[in-house]
């Protein structure tokens, strides 16, 4: 997987990025990380107390794409009307998602910085459920960021590490854990090759299944667009995100077949669930994370969703903004790969 890439100086921070006194730094190659320590991953759900994680990168990610070289409808949008963030502001935001996750003591960890290369969206790299890291078969053209994960591998017992066959195609975006279920978004169309926002195909899923016999799997198949981001979802977790103990962020006309959505509500019970708008969709406000069952990081335009976790659930709610990086198609939880949570 080894490219001719140019790196640039990368920083590992046990801590935070923004502390360079508990930064280990240096170039590839000369330090082995896993002499440094062993990491003992642990992911269930996406609600559980958060100890440690992998935030995207905001650094270099080269100049806006053409339409015809952006990976998703939304981003496609935004490069169409001009819109396109700037990594200045995408530095900005990130830095404020940090600094929330420092503020409850996680551990934040961050992937090399390769230059002129798009690294915000973590979640697409790779996903952990239980103790095992699953290495996502991202679309050809992002495979480069993969490399930037060296540093978190060589943390991570080899035998742990789990990679898919070639025409297994699944990004975390896709995965959506609780404890003994395991929800995944697909699509199994026959114009799949031409959708560039199909993302994770049955084959993976039915080799997730093999990887984990002991879980319940939930196939969902989803509604793809590669052009208009109000007429498809990129990732489940666009129209999916359990938050708390049972509750749940749902919008209905994700889901190509209703009946999944029916499951859903019946699942967690109707006044369990908000359900979303098609503006609140496209917004993007399904992606907030969950640093505990009771603390969500969310955008802080997400005046009807945010109000109503704390009003009527009783969450912390941590506003932040994240509208920039929401022009790219993705948001809080795409921006992060979780290694560790505490055991529910």
């Amino acid at each position: 997987m080894v490219r001719n890439l140019k790196p640039v100086i990368k920083y590992l921070c046990n801590i935070s990025t923004n502390l360079a006194s508990h930064c280990f730094k240096f170039k590839r190659g000369i330090v082995s990380l896993s002499k440094i320590r062993s990491m003992q991953l642990n992911i269930k759900n996406e609600t559980s107390t958060l100890r440690a994680v992998v935030l995207g990168q905001p650094g270099s990610i080269g100049k806006v794409p053409a339409p015809d070289k952006t990976f998703d409808a939304k981003s496609y949008e935004s490069v169409l009307n001009g819109v396109y963030p700037t990594e200045e502001a995408i530095y900005k935001e990130m830095s404020a998602f940090e600094n929330v996750l420092l503020k409850y003591n996680v551990q934040v960890f961050r992937p090399w910085t390769l230059e002129n290369c798009n690294q915000v969206f973590a979640r697409d790299v790779a996903f952990v459920i239980d103790d095992k890291i699953i290495n996502s078969n991202i679309i050809p053209d992002r495979e480069d960021e993969k490399e930037a994960y060296e540093v978190i591998y060589d943390l991570i017992p080899y035998n742990k590490i789990y990679n898919l066959p070639e025409k297994a195609h699944v990004e975390g975006g896709d995965v959506v854990l609780l404890n003994d279920k395991v929800f995944v978004g697909l699509y199994s169309g026959s114009d799949y090759p031409q959708l560039k926002t199909a993302r994770t195909n049955l084959y993976a899923y039915n080799f997730l299944k093999e990887i984990f016999p002991e879980k319940t799997f939930f196939p969902f198949e989803l509604k793809k667009h590669n052009t208009d981001p109000r007429q498809g979802v990129l990732h489940l977790d666009c129209t999916f995100m359990p938050v708390s103990y049972n509750k749940a962020i749902i919008y209905k006309d994700g889901f190509l077949n209703p009946k999944d959505y029916h499951m859903l509500m019946e699942l967690f019970g109707s006044r369990n669930v908000f359900e979303l708008t098609q503006e609140e969709m496209y917004s993007m406000n399904a992606n907030v994370f969950s640093i505990s069952p009771t603390v969500v990081v969310s955008e802080k335009r997400f005046t009807r969703l945010n109000d109503h976790m704390e009003n009527e659930w009783g969450l912390t709610v941590e506003r932040i903004p994240y509208y920039e990086i929401s022009k790219m198609g993705g948001l809080l939880r795409c921006s992060t790969l979780p290694l560790m949570r505490e055991k529910a």
